[in-house]
């Protein structure tokens, strides 16, 4: 892949790409768009190596989930997880109302069940494809949807 092609094909994914960031985010927009660099910058650096076309997004996908789990596992803990569901919330006026109980949900998922979630449901992918994604097999993303939607639903309706 040249630079032109991949150009275009970040153009045409560049948008998905930071959504789906923004949601492993939990909405947070600043840590969203650094790790959106990061894998754009990942990706570019490996870009020779790409060979099948049609694939692009997941294998951008992969790339910006695989960085996701760096950032997260270079991070210390240093918040209570009440300290955590405070700073995930959206500031006042910032018209992330209708959005914020659900990022604030998946911030207290696990980073796995949390990517499996937002592929499957927010992008769309088969359990096949979040596979072949986050590097796992069929049966632990199958495992990690089911614990992840268990504990959305506990979260979701603790609030309502």
């Amino acid at each position: 892949m040249n630079r032109e092609q991949f150009i275009a094909c970040v153009e045409r994914e560049q948008e998905a790409l930071r959504g789906f960031l923004l949601a492993l985010c939990c909405g947070n927009k600043e840590e969203a768009d650094d790790l959106a660099q990061d894998a754009l910058v990942k990706a570019y650096l490996a870009c020779s190596g790409f060979r099948d076309g049609g694939k692009f997004r997941s294998w951008l996908f992969k790339i910006a989930h695989n960085t996701f789990l760096s950032y997260k596992r270079s991070l210390k803990p240093t918040l209570s997880i009440d300290d955590a569901c405070v700073q995930a919330l959206p500031q006042s006026g910032s018209g992330e109302g209708a959005s914020s109980d659900l990022y604030l949900a998946l911030s207290m998922l696990p980073p796995k069940e949390r990517s499996a979630i937002t592929l499957f449901y927010l992008n769309g992918y088969s359990i096949k494809e979040i596979a072949a994604i986050t590097e796992a097999s069929q049966d632990a993303v199958k495992q990690q949807l089911s614990r992840g939607r268990d504990k959305l639903r506990t979260l979701l309706t603790i609030d309502h």
